[in-house]
């Protein structure tokens, strides 16, 4: 695969990904739920999930940019996917002042925080799991005498 074709194979997905979201907040009113609670809820469910897969992409094209240097634990990478993701909350948040009916909220950029934090933990509890399953043995203390 060429360079341009593994650079849009993996780096196009996060940065699609981040144009809806930049879409979606300039919409001067998006549709209400009938319940303000349901309505609170969706919202913040979306932001979660929007900032969980933008986590993920990132998490996924740092994979494969630092494969070859890089096979150890990936705390690293998830730390850094985490923080490209937060950065992109928080100026989305700023981007919203700027819209019409609407505005930033940094309530909304904890939400965002904490989907990107639970794809993160997810990908290492599976990644966990990958190496448990593998060798039963690693990770897990010895039997008491």
């Amino acid at each position: 695969m060429g360079v341009i074709r593994r650079f849009l194979w993996y780096w196009l997905p996060p940065l699609a990904w981040m144009g809806l979201v930049f879409v979606l907040s300039a919409q001067p009113d998006l549709p209400h739920a009938p319940q303000p609670w349901l309505d609170r809820l969706v919202k913040k469910a979306s932001h979660a999930l929007a900032y969980s897969a933008l986590a993920w992409l990132y998490l996924r094209a740092l994979r494969h940019r630092f494969r070859p240097q890089y096979s150890g634990p990936q705390t690293a990478l998830r730390l850094v996917s985490f923080g490209l993701a937060v950065a992109y909350a928080i100026s989305d948040e700023y981007h919203q002042t700027f819209v019409a009916g609407r505005n930033g909220r940094l309530s909304d950029v904890a939400v965002d925080a904490a989907g990107a934090c639970g794809a993160m933990l997810l990908d290492w509890w599976l990644e966990r799991r990958r190496v448990l399953l593998r060798h039963p043995t690693s990770g897990r203390r010895p039997a008491a005498q």
